[in-house]
């Protein structure tokens, strides 16, 4: 097992499911974890847990990703109280059955799964970059290829709502952001990863009607939390992890995609979109 000891690792959606049992992981390897939930008393039950799983240092922070200025405030938090940050995981997510919109008027799977990552990641860039050697390891899906980004309507505001859909092309913009940040941060000491847990049984679904009744006609194919986190933790602590980037994970093994999950016109496209909307700088 990789020891993590003084290594800083940031989870998000870290109060159950994927998020908690990859924190338990780097936990167990000594790692200082910080943890990002969106429930109190969730978050509250899950620190204590993490905190008996080793010997390093153990925070939680409340973020609610659906709330861009929270993402901010939180990005300000973790600049304050983290000196370095080596690994910053990428793994609160949602799907829903209909269509919603965030307080920032954002379609709110696209919100929640690829403009709060992508404008965290970019807040603690420079913090992740000052801290080399380090890593980004985002929770994309095999369920990319179902998405198909038109740019003209990343809101989903003029076609019709399908949640499969929806959730792919968030995928999708998972797999081509961390790919575009690993071609950003080539040389640096950064490396940038995305990995498919496989079908896990989480609360990711639970306002999804059609997603729960897919998941009980495949649940014999369905995996636990805890397998579904090996991927994570593997791409977050062991050497590999560290020296391969622009890799996309299944398995704890580097796979090949599909074309669309690494076009650079794409990648390069949804970048700058992304920081429009969040409201950086492209660069």
């Amino acid at each position: 097992m990789e020891h993590l000891d003084g290594r800083v690792c940031v989870i998000t959606g870290a109060s159950s499911g994927i998020g908690m049992e990859t924190a338990l992981g780097l936990a167990r390897r000594d790692a200082d974890v910080v943890l990002i939930g969106r429930n109190a008393k969730r978050l509250t039950a899950a620190e204590q847990e993490v905190a008996a799983a080793g010997r390093g240092a153990v925070s939680s922070h409340l973020c609610d990703f659906s709330r861009l200025d929270d993402v901010r405030s939180l990005a300000d938090t973790l600049l304050g109280c983290c000196e370095q940050i080596h690994v910053l995981v990428n793994n609160a997510g949602q799907v829903l059955q209909r269509r919603e919109e965030t307080a920032d008027g954002y379609e709110a799977t696209f919100a929640v799964n690829h403009l709060a990552p992508y404008l965290l990641t970019r807040l603690l860039l420079d913090r992740l970059l000052g801290s080399t050697p380090s890593r980004v390891v985002t929770v994309s899906s095999d369920a990319y290829r179902w998405g198909l980004l038109d740019f003209d309507d990343l809101q989903t505001r003029d076609t019709s709502y399908r949640p499969m859909r929806v959730y792919g092309n968030s995928k999708l913009a998972n797999a081509l952001f961390s790919w575009e940040l690993a071609r950003r941060t080539a040389g640096t000491g950064l490396t940038s990863n995305a990995v498919h847990p496989g079908f896990v049984s989480t609360s990711l679904g639970r306002d999804n009607v059609a997603a729960n009744v897919f998941l009980k006609l495949i649940r014999p194919f369905v995996r636990g939390p805890a397998k579904g986190a090996e991927t994570s933790i593997y791409v977050a602590s062991s050497p590999d992890g560290g020296e391969r980037s622009g890799e996309f994970w299944v398995d704890c093994k580097p796979i090949e995609v599909q074309p669309k999950a690494r076009d650079p016109e794409w990648a390069l496209r949804l970048w700058e979109a992304s920081a429009d909307l969040v409201g950086l700088p492209h660069d």
